[in-house]
């Protein structure tokens, strides 16, 4: 069996083994790496044959490090992507290449729909009902979308939401506030199996998921880089966040939110949180931060979407797909039970 990982910004890692009695067998560790000494390689592998099967990649990361003295440098890969490779090997972890995915392109909904969305869709992927789904957000209503842990009365104007009509709903991952008006941002949310990002921690599984979006942005211009924790940016400041939530179900969800071009007065109405960020970087024109995509790429919000759904599709095995009307109906439902009541909106007060 083989099984094989590339380290985001790193090295490809390659394992070779056999399976003899519930434990590995047979392991050879092989790659583009590099490793000081030499002689460490055999230690590696001595280190991980007879460890049983069912070793999660902690424990396989444990038994190669356990087995190395201080001297020995890994340049390229680490302990752990050793781990994710075996677990690739024993089909227990997967790879992008092991699944086609289903692409959802943008429909407009009402924003509401799309955050309970975000939950329906991964319960389907996660009991098999629908493959790994990437899905592109249009809504026809303004909306501010707070992160699970935040508290309203301090990211949120009332004053200021009422007056522009614009209510507010609490989404099921972290993260900061989103100011949602037709057509300002770039949103979408990519639903994948737990498997995908076996043996990654949140802060590595990140700019993992989000490998393919700094391709997509090169395709319209913009040369993107990711900024730890979860922020993506260019050369001209950042451009978007991303916000996580794994489930125990067995699926993980990674949605992105990226400024086309963003009402920057309206929004420092509505959000407080918004006017210390402002304040912290001395920015006197806030125009400045919330349009990137459009002063950056001249195209218009469509021709965007179209051409990250393109870049998708040539790095991945994909489908264009559509909601079912069993999750039309199921959002609904977590929205008038969940989402747009006081006590899941206001848990955080």
């Amino acid at each position: 069996m083989r099984g094989e990982y590339k380290v985001p910004g790193g090295k490809l890692v390659a394992v070779d083994l056999e399976e003899v009695d519930g434990r590995l067998a047979g392991v050879s560790v092989s790659g583009d790496f590099f490793l000081e000494p030499d002689e460490a390689l055999g230690d590696i592998n001595a280190a991980l044959t007879g460890m049983p099967v069912d070793a999660g990649v902690e424990q396989l990361a444990g038994a190669v490090t356990g087995a190395l003295t201080d001297d020995v440098s890994l340049i390229g890969f680490t302990a752990e992507s050793i781990g994710i490779a075996i677990r690739r090997a024993l089909g227990k972890a997967t790879g992008w290449d092991d699944h086609a995915f289903d692409v959802i392109p943008a429909r407009v909904l009402d924003p509401a729909v799309h955050v309970a969305l975000d939950e329906v869709i991964a319960h389907e992927v996660a009991a098999g009902r629908r493959p790994p789904t990437l899905r592109f957000w249009d809504w026809d209503s303004p909306l501010v979308v707070i992160g699970s842990f935040q508290s309203v009365r301090n990211e949120v104007d009332p004053e200021g939401a009422h007056r522009h009509g614009i209510d507010v709903v609490r989404r099921v991952s972290g993260g900061g506030a989103m100011f949602m008006e037709p057509g300002n941002t770039i949103t979408y949310s990519l639903v994948v199996p737990t498997s995908l990002v076996e043996g990654l921690s949140f802060e590595r599984s990140y700019s993992f998921l989000d490998e393919w979006v700094i391709e997509a942005l090169a395709d319209v211009g913009v040369a993107a880089h990711f900024v730890p924790l979860n922020d993506i940016a260019s050369d001209r400041g950042k451009i978007g966040g991303a916000a996580q939530k794994r489930f125990v179900s067995g699926a993980v969800l990674h949605h992105v939110t990226m400024a086309y071009d963003i009402d920057a007065d309206k929004m420092l109405e509505v959000l407080r949180i918004g006017r210390e960020k402002m304040s912290d970087k001395g920015t006197k024109s806030a125009n400045k931060r919330v349009d990137p995509m459009r002063s950056q790429t001249g195209m218009t919000r469509d021709a965007i979407l179209e051409s990250f759904a393109a870049s998708f599709a040539r790095r991945y095995r994909s489908a264009g797909s559509d909601y079912t009307a069993a999750e039309l109906e199921a959002a609904q439902r977590l929205v008038d039970e969940k989402f747009a009541t006081q006590e899941w909106t206001h848990r955080v007060p």
